[in-house]
């Protein structure tokens, strides 16, 4: 998971989301994606994007939950965009790769 960095030298940790929940954790993938846990007063999310294709975002009960599934899904947003984005694939291979990943982690 080298190619993913702390987005904006971890400057978002600590604040508030256009949502209002509280950033907990912030990575950015040097391909162009994006995952991040925020933790509202009800809710704990986790938002995925792959700038330009995918915005995804989840929810859990707990923190431990969602740090949980960051791991799974951010192994799985790191490979589409390393297997598929890097090798300049058509569309329709990201797009079923993004409708997959989507049934999967709903």
């Amino acid at each position: 998971m080298s190619n993913w960095n702390p987005y904006k030298n971890g400057e978002s940790i600590g604040k508030s989301g256009k949502e209002g929940g509280v950033i907990l954790r912030d990575e950015e993938h040097e391909r162009g994606g994006r995952m991040t846990i925020k933790q509202g007063k009800n809710y704990v999310s986790v938002s995925c994007h792959i700038y330009g294709w995918m915005d995804h975002t989840r929810f859990f009960n707990s923190v431990a939950d969602a740090q949980r599934e960051y791991l799974i899904m951010k192994n799985a947003i790191g490979s589409m965009m390393e297997d598929i984005l890097a090798a300049g694939a058509n569309d329709l291979k990201m797009w079923e790769a993004i409708a997959d990943f989507v049934r999967r982690y709903p």
